[in-house]
């Protein structure tokens, strides 16, 4: 008999509104990833200055997991298909029958509305082979791993409307273009179509903005024609940070809508030798709930890697207020954004004009249901930089204290929102989809301005607290559970950002 160890963290349940569509077929070849073990060396975490060489060779896998790992593949006639000593992942392909005994995965096709994928139940198992070596197996599930971020309005009721180029300059940005910079864009699905690409920036004055794509574990560019699909979340994202920092190379990285492959995309951008992103905006989330530990643990990590290798690393914090669209009737936050290594982004209601600020509140509009995610996580500690902040007590949760978000906000409001083009169509778009490119914009400007990576942002902003402010303090509003107040709040973070003060404060911190 197979002797396995319970993998801790990888619990999950069948969706609850699904119908059991039977067993998979045990010849159906999956791909599967597994995440090793770090070295065991002492590493500065958060340092921001560790080369990617380096970071391969003294933080990554150690290449005897990777040979136990083939060795495991080859004995069970399994093979593998990818190795990243840097992200410490491996994947490997086989009969799903197969890897579903090796791994004790209980699994089946589901229906949840239209659509049927794999899900799984209960813990994963290791063989003993892999105890110990590896910490997370992603891939068994194909339920979506994340939703967008973004708000649609309709053009005609949409009270005010800005491009990302005026809310760059209300927003008081530096005037350089990000030149030189590499802008990592994560999507899960949809796609932007080239020639909306070009009318837009056209529209706008703007020379050509260079965007590419890398596709992650056969994920493409796959526009699907529907302002209300994920090409508007693409085409978005692209269109804030092009926009807002049209010097700056934008790459996207395509992966499927799985909690494996949404690992692999960050972890391909992190890690990316030829486009060596300097920040990684990303507009896609779920409640903290419905993520297992095994996941946040992998991404949590994947963050701090990204810390130690100078990338910045921005999230929108969710658009369904305290409760993150969940029906218990509870307050929860989005991960992601919960990550402590990264900068959750929320939402504001903006009304200015001429370049100047007339009006800045919490974005909570009670006709849709919209308002910026915020509070406390259930899941990670309060961080450090958080000390001098007072963060409310997480509820259900094992933790005396919680990681507080948003971090920063800016525009969310689909009301006062982005002006954009998809799909041939002139829309207004909002939800903090937007302001986590537009933030990622910024650092790419003060990165040109610097000559170095801003990098893991956290403890710079918040220490500036009590000295002076580089951002705007919104003290108005609530996103139900929370409301704002002087200083950071669970609606709004810091506030919404003063572009040359950010800039002057990351020239006087240390490189």
């Amino acid at each position: 008999m197979l002797s396995r160890v319970t993998l801790a963290g990888s619990e999950r349940s069948h969706p609850s509104d699904s119908v059991d569509l039977g067993s998979v077929g045990p010849a159906k070849n999956i791909q599967i990833t597994l995440l090793l073990r770090r070295q065991p060396q002492p590493h500065a975490q958060g340092t921001g200055r560790v080369s990617r060489a380096a970071f391969a060779r003294s933080h990554g896998a150690d290449p005897l997991d990777v040979e136990a790992v083939r060795s495991f593949a080859s004995a069970h006639a399994l093979s593998v298909e990818r190795v990243s000593l840097a992200a410490r992942t491996v994947d490997i392909r086989g009969p799903v029958g197969t890897l579903s005994k090796l791994f004790g995965a209980d699994i089946r096709l589901s229906q949840v509305g239209r659509r049927i994928y794999r899900t799984r139940q209960g813990s994963l198992h290791l063989p003993a082979a892999l105890v110990d070596r590896v910490v997370a197996v992603l891939g068994f599930d194909q339920r979506p791993a994340a939703g967008t971020n973004f708000r649609k309005e309709e053009k005609v009721l949409a009270s005010v409307a800005y491009t990302p180029c005026e809310i760059s300059s209300i927003y008081n940005f530096p005037p350089n273009t990000g030149k030189g910079q590499t802008i990592a864009l994560i999507e899960l699905g949809g796609g932007y179509v080239e020639q909306d690409l070009t009318s837009y920036w056209q529209s706008l004055g703007l020379p050509k903005v260079a965007v590419k794509t890398v596709n992650v574990d056969g994920a493409a560019n796959q526009p699907i024609g529907d302002s209300n699909s994920a090409d508007s979340e693409v085409a978005l994202d692209i269109e804030v940070a092009g926009a807002a920092a049209p010097g700056a190379n934008i790459v996207v990285y395509f992966a499927p809508n799985t909690d494996a492959g949404f690992l692999n995309a960050i972890n391909a951008a992190i890690h990316d030798e030829v486009n060596r992103p300097s920040v990684i905006s990303i507009s896609w989330g779920a409640a903290e709930l419905s993520w297992t530990a095994q996941s946040k643990n992998a991404f949590n990590a994947a963050f701090e890697d990204a810390a130690m290798l100078g990338i910045s690393v921005c999230v929108a914090a969710g658009d369904a207020g305290s409760s993150d669209g969940e029906k218990d009737k509870r307050k929860h936050v989005d991960f992601p954004a919960s990550s402590p290594w990264v900068l959750a982004c929320g939402g504001t209601r903006l009304l200015a004009g001429n370049g100047q600020i007339f009006s800045e509140t919490v974005w909570n509009d009670t006709r849709t249901g919209g308002s910026t995610g915020g509070g406390v996580s259930a899941y990670f500690s309060k961080p450090g930089y958080q000390d001098q902040i007072k963060v409310p007590k997480p509820s259900d949760t094992r933790n005396a204290t919680g990681r507080g978000l948003p971090d920063v906000a800016a525009v969310a409001d689909p009301q006062t929102g982005y002006r954009v083009l998809i799909d041939g169509q002139e829309l207004v778009l909002g939800g903090t989809s937007a302001v986590a490119p537009l933030w990622a914009a910024l650092i790419a400007l003060c990165n040109e301005q610097l000559g170095r990576n801003a990098g893991w942002l956290n403890p710079t902003l918040y220490g500036t607290l009590g000295q002076h402010r580089v951002t705007h303090d919104i003290t108005s509003g609530t996103n139900g559970a929370y409301r704002a107040g002087n200083g950071w709040d669970c609606c709004t973070g810091l506030g919404t950002p003063d572009g040359l003060a950010i800039l002057r404060l990351l020239q006087q911190a240390k490189a």
